[in-house]
């Protein structure tokens, strides 16, 4: 087998090489690396290590020819590229490169080989967007409503949606949820982007060596012949119950390997109310298809904590010099919301609190502010999805009927449920391109697994500018996720201008 990876890299793409290279069956794994100088010290690395095994392609992924280079003769291209926060909401630009363009490039090529290679293809959790405990439990099918000013789930958005309407025959979208990795820590406390988790919002994580395994799996199942299930699939990369979390607890978590804690660090009101993502997973069907979870949350940190003798020398540092010097410093830093207080940056405040006033009532102390207990929604319930119904979202369509089944009366009532309609005469399969109608008269095609199970909907009104105030008047499916954290007089709509700075208006203007 010849397998292509994009992002080995990062904390997922190179654990997924080190644990995929040790299969025997496998030939060669070629790895696409940028012409970055930095990468010349893990070509030489990759080369020594695994000698003829690894095949190294410098070039980039937005590059049409890199792409086809890349993926020539393979058996399975995994792509795991990612620009990811804070340097997607620093360099848009980058973000567009590599997380939409990138991938679509990489997908035209895998559909132009003369024998098509299957294709993997690594999203994320943050284009549920924001979710609080009113409705933690998400799955494929949920709406996709990315955090406002949020390049990076945007581009994902845009990307996995390509990937699911191209013509590769073979694919399959993993959105992967938060991730521990080494350096996570030290990632975190370099720059205000810190501040952006909810407190009281849902997380739920897996860690890079579990998703490095879940890659290998998925390698070995597809050399025995028994993915077939597999192919043409949306499924949320989990955690599990042992990983559920709200944002306070995994600072808390975090934090404790120092002989801190949130409450000893930083202010409540230091950090966003809404507009971030994360949620909890209802469903376990990849690990029940690969079985790759294995770490467990208090596991990692266990683990890092005895990995990095600074975390144990921090124990020995007042609580208060590492607030000063560690945490009320990143309140300068130009992602941080308190900054964007202060600077009255009106769009991001809003997007973030809800308004400046809101902003600036938000309590500084703790004994103010109202911690919630994860356990008490069922974030250690091992079967969420039978028994927390009544915290899902509706879908608009009979979910009990297997995908051979649907028929034009499920495709009408899913998008009236939106706000549409469903303008094509007859279902041909889940895949065939049907055309719809959203409720502001666009119309577009997509197949019917595209929207009822990947929770796409109209591209011209997504996603950008952010018109999530107007769709949720008009739309039940979106109304029913962001009037959790909205009010329903909010009338608002976001955008970029030309220079990149965050704006707000009426949702009635034309962007």
């Amino acid at each position: 087998m010849i397998i292509a990876m994009t992002g080995v890299s990062g904390s997922m793409g190179g654990e997924a090489l080190a644990q995929t290279i040790e299969l025997a069956f496998v030939e060669k794994i070629r790895v696409l690396l940028t012409p970055k100088k930095r990468n010349d010290k893990l070509a030489r690395s990759l080369k020594r290590k695994y000698g003829e095994r690894i095949e190294v392609v410098r070039g980039w992924l937005s590059d049409a020819e890199t792409c086809t280079k890349l993926v020539e003769k393979a058996d399975l291209v995994i792509n795991m590229a990612a620009v990811i926060p804070p340097r997607s909401d620093k360099d848009p630009r980058a973000s567009y490169l590599c997380n939409q363009l990138g991938a679509m490039r990489l997908t035209d090529a895998v559909a132009n080989m003369p024998v098509q290679a299957k294709l993997v293809h690594v999203s994320t959790v943050a284009v549920y967007g924001n979710r609080t405990l009113a409705h933690p439990w998400g799955r494929p099918g949920d709406p996709l409503m990315p955090a406002v000013y949020d390049n990076y789930a945007m581009h994902k958005m845009i990307a996995e949606r390509y990937v699911m309407e191209s013509a590769v025959e073979n694919w399959a979208v993993l959105r992967q949820t938060a991730m521990l990795y080494d350096g996570i820590i030290f990632s975190n406390i370099s720059d205000g982007l810190l501040f952006h988790a909810t407190l009281n919002g849902p997380l739920e994580w897996v860690t890079a060596r579990d998703s490095g395994y879940l890659i290998r799996r998925i390698a070995e199942k597809e050399e025995s012949g028994e993915n077939a299930p597999f192919w043409k699939r949306v499924y949320d990369i989990s955690g599990g119950s042992g990983n559920r979390r709200t944002g306070f607890d995994t600072f808390a978590d975090g934090f404790s390997i120092m002989g801190g804690s949130p409450k000893a660090y930083f202010k409540p009101c230091w950090c966003a109310t809404r507009n971030f993502h994360g949620l909890w997973y209802a469903e376990s069907e990849l690990n029940d298809m690969f079985g790759y979870r294995r770490d467990t949350v208090s596991g990692f940190w266990e683990a890092m904590g005895k990995k990095y003798r600074i975390f144990r020398a921090a124990q020995l540092v007042p609580s208060s010099i590492i607030g000063l010097f560690v945490f009320r410093r990143l309140l300068r830093d130009k992602n941080a919301p308190a900054r964007w207080i202060k600077e009255g940056d009106i769009g991001r405040v809003t997007a973030a609190f809800g308004g400046m006033e809101e902003a600036r009532s938000l309590p500084s102390k703790w004994e103010n502010f109202e911690i919630a207990d994860a356990k008490a929604y069922g974030s250690e319930e091992k079967q969420p999805l039978a028994a927390f119904k009544d915290r899902m979202l509706c879908h608009g369509y009979d979910e009990s009927k297997p995908m051979d089944e649907w028929s034009l009366e499920d495709m009408q009532g899913a998008a009236e449920f939106r706000g549409g309609k469903c303008i094509s005469s007859e279902i041909v399969s889940p895949y065939s391109k049907l055309l719809w109608q959203c409720s502001e008269g666009h119309t577009f095609s997509a197949a019917p697994y595209t929207v009822l199970k990947g929770g796409h909907w109209c591209p011209f009104c997504q996603p950008e500018p952010w018109n999530y105030d107007k769709l949720a008047k008009s739309s039940p499916y979106y109304a029913q996720v962001w009037y959790d954290s909205h009010s329903q007089d909010e009338n608002l709509s976001y955008w970029f201008d030309k220079a990149g700075n965050a704006c707000l208006g009426a949702s009635t203007e034309d962007k």
